[in-house]
């Protein structure tokens, strides 16, 4: 297999490369520095504008190795404080779908490398004027499986007993200032992903051929191994006098609400619950996110539709609403959201969703997240659509692969996982995750049967820029045997990942 660049990643590098030279800014060193004297030279900086790109991108992994100033000042915020700490955990906040930061919490993204090598530029330089960021990461993975064909419904890392380039994301953004309430603001957010996990966040009509007309009867998933998805692209307005303020996000952005998220250093685990790989990934539309006060937050949107984009002929007018509870102690929060509703018949994937998230801290260093959700599609057996089957792939009493059309009304599934996140220390935190899905007429996973999975994980950050994420799984199929391309009923693995911050 090929390997080729990524052509924003490439176009990163040429950008760099040539504003700098450009503007006179990368200076090469017009003296050998005498042996006498390297052993005794201070490290260059990323701030030393008289070195060039490169070896400025160099120390800035360099300087994030080194540990965190504990003395280092907090931000103001506007609201409760941060009930986590982050890393090790992957967010400092309880959840909140969709948003970067709930209004009222400040930007608490880390300064990534080639932001502070770009610094010395003029396209850096004018990015920080006016608070543009611009980072992302690269993440692979390696599996060992008792499965030999597919590890689905474990998602992801779908192809067992090997290596996979699951994401490489690039993201450009401005945060909107929520603290602040004395003017709006603006902000943006553009995600570009490229590699195998595009196999899920694809939505239907947004480069979605590369998935939908690449079939791969040999393969454990249908498209091409490789794709790109250019998977959030939204626009937020913020408007401080809208109680005590309200973010509008108009474009496509995270579905709601999920404890989990597709891109890997937000998740708590290497692997994705089925809970979270059977449910909605990406929605394309409006959403309002306003602060009640610093214990209520409220979301109101409306959506083309689950994973269908606004234009596509599958898209259905579809209603959202959430509440966010936190208690005072800031140790409890209820999450209970109607993330799609519109009552109509199966397009692509037209969920109707009602969920409910539950979070206790028990201490900083230890909490719990649980989520439970019921949710189904209508006469999934006269979807037009052509990538939608009309039977399930296993059903019990029947052969693999002769199972009837699935039943007109609803098809339903439910589910529930728990999460129990344990600070080790300032660097390491372990993941325990339990979870039963019941995919009563097969129409989410393929199988008509009910599952459970248990998960341990361990998420060590080396630096603020490099994770490793080893992890153990064990997951059970009790009325068919779905794993495996429907040939066991039970599946084990071993998984590694790292996660590279740029």
């Amino acid at each position: 297999m090929s390997l080729k660049l990524h052509p924003l990643f490439l176009s990163l590098a040429l950008l760099c490369a040539g504003d700098a030279a450009a503007a006179g800014l990368i200076v090469p060193v017009s003296e050998a520095m005498p042996a006498s004297d390297a052993a005794t030279a201070p490290l260059a900086r990323s701030a030393d504008c008289a070195n060039g790109f490169f070896s400025r991108l160099a120390s800035a992994y360099r300087e994030d190795a080194q540990p965190a100033d504990p003395d280092a000042p907090t931000p103001a915020r506007r609201g409760l404080a941060a009930p986590f700490s982050s890393p090790p955990f992957p967010s400092a906040e309880w959840q909140l779908g969709a948003v970067d930061y709930p209004v009222g919490v400040p930007n608490e993204n880390a300064q990534y490398p080639v932001e502070k090598a770009l610094a010395c530029t003029r396209v850096g330089q004018w990015m920080q004027r006016n608070r543009i960021e611009l980072y992302g990461w690269i993440n692979p993975s390696l599996n060992a499986s008792t499965s030999s064909r597919t590890n689905y419904p474990l998602s992801y890392s779908t192809r067992p007993n090997r290596g996979e380039f699951n994401q490489a994301l690039i993201r450009l953004q401005r945060v909107p200032d929520t603290v602040q309430t004395d003017h709006v603001d603006w902000g943006f957010h553009l995600d570009d992903l490229y590699g195998y996990d595009y196999h899920y966040t694809t939505m239907k009509g947004v480069t979605s051929d590369q998935l939908l007309h690449h079939p791969q009867p040999n393969s454990a998933l249908n498209g091409k191994i490789y794709g790109n998805d250019p998977m959030i692209a939204h626009v937020d307005l913020y408007l401080p006098s809208v109680a005590q303020g309200m973010l509008v996000t108009v474009g496509r952005y995270l579905s709601l609400p999920d404890i989990e998220a597709q891109f890997s250093p937000n998740n708590y685990l290497l692997t994705h619950s089925i809970l979270y790989t059977v449910d909605a990934y990406t929605n394309m539309g409006v959403l309002t996110t306003t602060k009640l006060d610093d214990q209520w937050t409220l979301q109101l949107g409306v959506h083309g539709g689950d994973d269908s984009a606004i234009w596509d002929a599958t898209s259905r007018l579809s209603a959202q609403a959430c509440l966010r509870w936190v208690s005072k102690s800031n140790d409890d929060m209820l999450y209970p959201c109607v993330e799609s509703y519109n009552n109509a018949a199966q397009t692509y994937n037209n969920l109707q969703e009602f969920v409910l998230t539950w979070g206790h801290r028990f201490s900083p260093e230890v909490h719990m997240l649980t989520e439970a959700y019921h949710l189904y599609v209508r006469d999934q057996a006269l979807a037009t659509d052509p990538s939608q089957s009309h039977a399930p792939t296993g059903r019990p009493g029947y052969a693999l692969g002769e199972a009837p059309d699935f039943p007109l009304g609803r098809s339903t599934a439910d589910a529930i996982v728990n999460y129990v996140n344990i600070q080790l220390g300032a660097s390491d935190m372990l993941a325990i995750r339990n979870e039963f899905v019941n995919d009563h007429d097969g129409q989410r996973t393929g199988f008509a049967t009910r599952y459970s999975s248990h998960t341990i994980g361990l998420t060590h950050w080396v630096s603020q820029d490099l994770e490793i994420r080893p992890e153990l799984r064990y997951e059970h199929a009790y009325d068919f045997p779905a794993y495996d391309g429907g040939r066991r009923n039970h599946q084990a693995t071993a998984l590694i990942d790292a996660i590279l911050h740029y």
